[in-house]
C-alpha cells in the first residue's frame, strides 16, 4: 500500500524489467507548466497518438511514447495506475479525450481511476469522469496465466477455467 492508494508492481516479462536502466522512466509531469513543455516538445503528428502512461506511487504522471513499455516509463518502480492515454485540445487548453487502464506489465484493476484523476488535476487537465477504455485483467487460479476478460465472460482463454470476479493478478498482493 503506497501513501494514496494501493500499488501495483510489475508482473509482466521478466527481461522486460530487466532492461530497465536508471534514468529510463517516463517524463515526470508535475504541473501544468511541465506538462506545457513537454507537449510543446511534441512534433504535432506525435501528439494526435495514445502515449504511455503511469501514476508512480508519488502520485505523480508520467508520459512516454505509446510503443514504450509501462515499467521502462515507471523506471521498473511500483505504480498507482498505468494505461494509455491520448490527448486534445478544447478551447485552447489541452484536455485528455481518451485514457484507458491497458497496461499488461502492471494490470491495474479498474479501481485505480481515483490516481489518475488525482494525477491529471495536479496537472491541471480536464478528464472524463473515469477510464474511457476499461480493461479487466484477471489471473486464471487454474493455469496462472494473464487474461484480460472481455464482454463479462470470466473464463480463462487459455485452459478454460473460471477466473474470479475480484481482481487477483499479482499473487503477492
Amino acid at each position: 500500500m503506497s501513501v494514496r492508494g494501493w500499488s501495483y508492481r510489475y508482473v509482466g516479462p521478466v527481461d522486460l524489467k530487466t532492461g530497465v536502466r536508471p534514468g529510463s522512466g517516463g517524463r515526470r509531469i508535475g504541473s501544468a507548466d511541465d506538462f506545457d513543455s513537454w507537449a510543446a516538445e511534441r512534433p504535432a503528428v506525435e501528439l494526435v497518438e495514445p502515449f504511455t502512461f503511469v501514476v508512480g506511487t508519488d502520485a505523480v504522471l508520467r508520459l512516454a511514447p505509446r510503443r514504450s513499455e509501462h515499467v521502462a516509463c515507471a523506471g521498473g518502480e511500483r505504480v498507482l495506475s498505468a494505461g494509455e492515454i491520448s490527448f486534445t485540445r478544447e478551447a485552447g487548453r489541452w484536455v485528455v479525450a481518451d485514457v484507458s487502464n491497458h497496461s499488461t506489465g502492471y494490470c491495474p484493476d479498474i479501481s485505480s481511476w481515483p490516481a489518475v484523476a488525482r494525477a491529471l488535476d495536479d496537472v491541471e487537465l480536464g478528464h472524463p469522469s473515469g477510464f474511457t477504455h476499461e480493461v479487466v485483467f484477471r489471473r486464471c487460479p487454474g493455469c496462472q496465466e494473464h487474461n484480460i476478460v472481455r464482454e463479462d465472460d470470466f473464463v480463462c482463454v487459455f485452459c478454460g477455467n473460471d477466473l474470479p470476479q475480484a481482481w487477483n493478478v499479482d499473487p503477492t498482493a
